[in-house]
């Protein structure tokens, strides 16, 4: 298996994509729009594809409603990687683009550094060394 995508649901497809292009200067692949208004949206990333999604076509995927992502209360107990050796850079650069702030860069004692943040819909983003092994 592959992992081809990964797809965040969110309220503004353009604000949270405005940020992972600031944040992390990912570059559009492509972008739906209806009606003048931004459905969905992909970036390239050295991996898996990031999709952003609006809430309308959600809650069409799904045929009803889901738990949304929201920057209020405690982030969902899942955590999109971003793996780079600019970890104090990429977290300046995503905390100008106006991530919500979790846990500064530091150290693990395996060697790794590893910093978390939420981007502005309140996905949990952990910015990371790569693992030596």
């Amino acid at each position: 298996m592959k992992l081809g995508f990964v797809v965040i649901y969110v309220e503004d497809v353009q604000e949270v994509l405005n940020f992972y292009q600031q944040a992390f200067d990912l570059k559009v692949r492509m972008e739906y729009k209806e009606h003048d208004s931004l459905l969905y949206a992909e970036l390239e990333t050295e991996g898996a594809i990031l999709g952003i999604a609006s809430h309308i076509m959600g809650k069409d995927s799904f045929k009803g409603d889901y738990q949304k992502l929201t920057v209020k209360g405690l982030p969902f107990g899942q955590t999109m990687v971003f793996v780079t050796e600019e970890v104090h850079q990429k977290w300046d650069d995503a905390v100008k683009a106006g991530a919500v702030t979790v846990l500064a860069p530091h150290g693990k004692p395996w060697g790794q550094t590893v910093a978390y943040l939420r981007d502005t819909a309140g996905t949990l983003i952990e910015i990371c060394t790569p693992m030596n092994g």
